[in-house]
């Protein structure tokens, strides 16, 4: 067995990993709100897998409170890990570093973000590859949206509007956007520590879709009858009134992680429509 020490583990993909490989290593829980890094005893530590960060707030946050969580936390984190001799640290980021570029997103491809988190996540790990050496691997995943059993956020919003409106008006949306199941984002952090490597890692599903192809099958694996259709003006009334649901329905954004696959040598467990019925029929692996 492999100890582990891990933040964010009531978090969905915390939680998610646990379950997923309770077997393989032995977890050490941190919590910011009741621990404190000077009290940590790294003696028996091999590794550390940092899920716990601020993200996306509804109400209005300054970037002081996203530096504190999300970037001087996993620094304090990191420093008191090396000090004590642990190997790797997996720093979970997010693809909100890239900000709003409409590429194909690699690893290498420059870095803008535009919001709070995404320049918080951004100067983590940045600061972070500073405490790197030959006894010290920094490991760093970008996610986009990650789909599973009970996810948060904006899949459940919308798996609730599929359960509750039979008429959509998301007809032949040619946009295309990558996911990750949860499954596929817990293997790989897995792969990570088994092959010990450093550097920037996406995580993705292997295939992008539309919103208009995910509304679908999630509809499918839910036995629902929804009809998509086309409503005059109300894309262009979108973007005015919520431009940023308007992105995540109508704009794409799509991972290249063929460098990542290639550097790990690993493929992804599940499809992603796979994922999806996994998802909705109730099952976390």
């Amino acid at each position: 067995m492999r100890n582990l020490l891990i933040t964010g583990s009531s978090g969905y993909l915390g939680s998610s990993f646990i379950n997923q490989f309770q077997d393989k290593y032995d977890f050490f829980k941190f919590s910011l709100l009741k621990d404190s890094i000077e009290n940590i005893n790294f003696e028996n530590i091999d590794r550390v897998l940092h899920c716990a960060a601020l993200v996306h707030q509804k109400e209005e946050c300054q970037y002081s409170e996203y530096y504190d969580i999300n970037v001087k936390y996993p620094i304090d984190l990191a420093k008191k890990a090396k000090e004590s001799g642990v190997k790797q640290f997996v720093f979970i980021s997010t693809i909100a570093v890239y900000g709003d570029n409409n590429i194909l997103l690699k690893e290498d491809t420059d870095c803008n973000p535009v919001t709070l988190y995404g320049k918080s996540k951004l100067e983590a790990e940045q600061e972070l590859k500073k405490l790197e050496d030959d006894n010290f691997t920094i490991s760093i995943v970008r996610p986009p949206m990650v789909y599973g059993k009970d996810a948060p956020g904006n899949i459940a919003s919308l798996i609730n509007i599929i359960k509750k409106v039979p008429l959509l008006p998301f007809a032949r949306i040619k946009n295309r956007r990558s996911f990750v199941y949860i499954g596929n984002l817990c293997h790989l952090i897995d792969i990570i520590y088994e092959k010990k490597r450093s550097g920037i890692f996406l995580a993705s599903d292997d295939k992008s879709i539309s919103t208009t192809k995910l509304i679908e099958l999630i509809a499918k694996n839910l036995d629902k009858k929804v009809y998509l259709i086309k409503i005059p003006f109300f894309q262009e009334l979108l973007k005015l009134m919520k431009p940023s649901l308007y992105k995540r329905l109508y704009e794409s954004l799509e991972v290249d992680n063929s460098l990542t696959k290639e550097v790990l040598e690993f493929e992804n467990l599940y499809s992603v429509e796979e994922g999806i019925k996994l998802m909705i029929k109730g099952s976390t692996e």
